[in-house]
């Protein structure tokens, strides 16, 4: 949850503008239940008159007044009522300033409302007239105001006022003011969704680059560590968690307290004597959300851990297709699937079925709070303390509240969620990679590459493995000579070639290139300077071309890259394609067989005209002849250039300059092809599995093709 809220706090900006938005907003849609009041209160029931303090007033109403006034009070009448000139009427006359004139209306009222309530009772003969000054202040105040307001209504009408066309005005004008307010509020939040939306997608670029980047820095021990499945579901399905949680927040979450806090100031100017209801009312919401919480919020990790293992099933059988044809396991696959599915529904239909239950809850919170505030504002009603309207906007100023709340709990349910999907993506963003460059490269003193490569002691162990793969390894590549490399499966002979370019760094000893160790120079300027094929070829979606010139498109041309294919016999099946170099390569290389696949790779090092080539097994698809005359034409352009070669085709190394025998992660025997079968009792073993008796004879003697 941190990591989310850090991410929005990056955005100071964008977010100081959003909260200025909400505030409108809110302030807008708080004010359409106040006008609604007082459209119900003033405009229908008082005429549109909304104050005591009359405008004008006759002589006689002034004289009346007179007895039931305090002599302050019959002071202070007379200085801010003037005799009109050949007139009985008095005016008011207007205090200067705003405020000023608002504090004369408000002691005008408080001065007026009972003596003009008394005068109305006793002209009607409602039986108010033997009531005292203070018995008259006894009563419900809101009773006692209508009363003056009554009486007010009816001296308009005996200076002749047209109390139908005062009431329209009233109106019209509350009436337009409403209209303005709710174009106000839709304007502020179509502007507030394209600035929420607008950060949300900047959020979720921004998380996706820092994931792809931090991913791409990883070498093989924290790939390991996180599976490939997981780094594609915290990539694209937990991205878009925060992503969407990142606009409810901003459009709910941030929302919400402000209408709360507003309603609740709305309140407490309307009537306190049903604050209770509110208070309840949130007690009981706060509750349930958090009992659901307490038995949801578990589910929600789970439920991430069971979105990974999906995927990773998903993503093994799909890849792995023909290979369960051919097995005839569809039906055990199948079965995987359906109980990693069944998890993960059993997990979502949990957190769903407890979920469900919030909604009619708060509904049922909603329509008590609406009954209570009826009921018990209807007593305030007919006790005089209440108007009919204020009870509407009281009614509608407790749902704001309440609505209030139950978006911030429903967003409770979404933000766990959420936050795991952000601890998820800081732990890849926070993950470092083991494999850095140094603090001061030797790059320029270096120079230009000759690609000599040395193997000094070196061991190594993967993560959390308790012995090593490779052990006590000391030989040197030179350039333009032959390194191959042999053993049995699982000796080490990959893992060894994986450390040259530093997809892993060695445990112990060190790896140096033309004499200067491989971690003091930086991983571009050494992977700049080889070419590696790795054991499985690996294509990319596009076209032949962008796969040949894959090192470099603006720097390899193309009889470079025509030279490539040529060299790794792929111009012959190149050719024979319709659009030849421009021919799509499906993704992953699907639509190309795996020996064609194989030597596309083998172009793509030789394209980039590297100092070292690395081939892990890169040959073992191609047939006898191929594999022959590719090899021929590879030392020949690559004679310079240092070349090691994995392998487990005794063929493919016959003439290498220098042969390593592995055996268990150790140097079994070292030599060329003669050397070793007079001389390494493993190498002769493997040389005895592969060749015959003949073909041995001929080998040990050198005249071997």
């Amino acid at each position: 949850m941190k990591f989310l809220f850090q991410t929005l706090w990056e955005r100071k900006k964008a977010m100081a503008l959003i909260i200025a938005l909400l505030l409108l907003q809110a302030l807008c849609e708080l004010s359409l239940p106040s006008i609604t009041a007082n459209i119900v209160d003033v405009g229908i029931q008082q005429s549109g008159v909304d104050s005591v303090a009359m405008e004008k007033m006759t002589e006689a109403t002034f004289d009346a007044l007179q007895p039931l006034l305090a002599a302050e009070e019959r002071a202070y009448l007379s200085e801010s009522y003037v005799r009109q000139d050949g007139e009985d009427v008095y005016v008011l006359q207007p205090a200067d300033g705003r405020k000023a004139r608002k504090e004369q209306k408000s002691r005008l009222t408080e001065i007026l409302t009972g003596p003009l309530a008394a005068l109305y009772a006793a002209e009607s003969g409602e039986g108010m007239q033997g009531l005292s000054q203070e018995e008259m202040e006894d009563l419900g105040g809101t009773m006692l105001e209508q009363t003056a307001l009554q009486r007010v209504i009816r001296e308009y009408e005996t200076l002749g006022y047209d109390m139908g066309d005062y009431r329209m005005r009233y109106l019209w004008k509350e009436g337009l003011l409403m209209v303005l307010l709710t174009l106000g509020m839709l304007f502020f939040t179509v502007l507030l969704g394209y600035v929420a939306s607008h950060v949300g997608a900047g959020i979720g670029r921004d998380l996706r680059e820092q994931v792809y980047t931090s991913i791409m820095s990883y070498s093989g021990k924290e790939i390991d560590r996180f599976s490939t499945a997981s780094l594609i579901t915290r990539c694209t399905n937990d991205v878009q968690q925060i992503q969407m949680v990142a606009v409810l927040i901003l459009r709910l979450v941030l929302y919400a307290p402000i209408l709360a806090i507003g309603g609740i100031c709305m309140i407490a100017g309307t009537d306190t004597s049903m604050s209770w209801i509110i208070v309840l009312a949130v007690v009981v919401i706060i509750s349930v959300v958090l009992l659901l919480l307490k038995f949801a919020m578990p589910k929600f990790k789970i439920m991430q851990r069971l979105v990974d293992r999906m995927n990773l099933v998903s993503r093994e059988i799909l890849t792995g297709v023909p290979v369960i044809r051919a097995f005839s396991r569809e039906e055990k696959e199948k079965e995987r699937f359906e109980e990693a599915n069944r998890e993960l529904m059993e997990t979502q239909l949990f957190t769903t079925r407890m979920m469900a239950w919030m909604l009619p809850v708060m509904m049922l919170i909603m329509n008590t709070i609406t009954i209570a505030v009826v009921w018990f504002g209807s007593k305030s009603v007919a006790a005089g303390n209440l108007q009919v309207g204020d009870m509407m906007a009281f009614i509608t100023y407790a749902m704001v509240i309440v609505m209030a709340f139950l978006m911030m709990t429903m967003m409770s349910v979404m933000l766990p969620r959420a936050g795991v999907a952000g601890e998820r993506i800081e732990e890849v963003i926070r993950t470092k990679t083991s494999v850095l460059d140094p603090q001061d490269p030797l790059d320029d003193t270096l120079g230009e590459i000759r690609g000599e490569i040395a193997f000094h002691d070196v061991s190594f162990a993967y993560p959390n493995a308790k012995s090593n793969v490779l052990e006590h390894l000391d030989f040197v590549a030179e350039p333009g000579k032959t390194t191959a490399i042999i053993g049995s499966t699982g000796c080490g002979k990959s893992t060894l070639l994986n450390l040259i370019p530093r997809l892993y760094d060695v445990t112990e000893g060190s790896i140096t290139i033309d004499g200067v160790d491989i971690r003091r120079i930086t991983q571009k300027k050494l992977r700049s300077a080889i070419g590696h094929v790795p054991q499985k070829a690996v294509l990319f979606s596009g076209d032949i071309r962008s796969n040949i010139k894959y090192a470099d498109e603006e720097k390899i041309t193309d009889s470079m890259m025509e030279n490539a294919a040529e060299i790794s016999q792929s111009q012959e099946f190149i050719q024979s394609k319709d659009k030849a170099y421009d021919s799509a390569i499906a993704q992953g290389g699907a639509n190309v067989s795996g020996g064609q696949k194989q030597r596309l790779a083998i172009a793509r090092a030789i394209a980039k005209q590297p100092k070292v080539y690395l081939f892990d097994d890169s040959f073992s698809a191609l047939d006898f002849k191929t594999d022959q005359a590719l090899r021929k034409a590879l030392f020949a352009y690559a004679k310079n250039a240092t070349v090691i070669i994995v392998a487990q085709r005794i063929s493919t190394i016959l003439h290498a300059d220098q042969i390593l025998v592995l055996d268990d992660g150790k140097i079994a025997g070292r030599g060329t092809h003669q050397e070793l079968l007079r001389n390494c009792e493993t190498y002769r073993e493997i040389a005895a599995s592969q060749l015959s008796e003949q073909e041995l004879r001929k080998t040990e003697g050198g005249n071997g093709a």
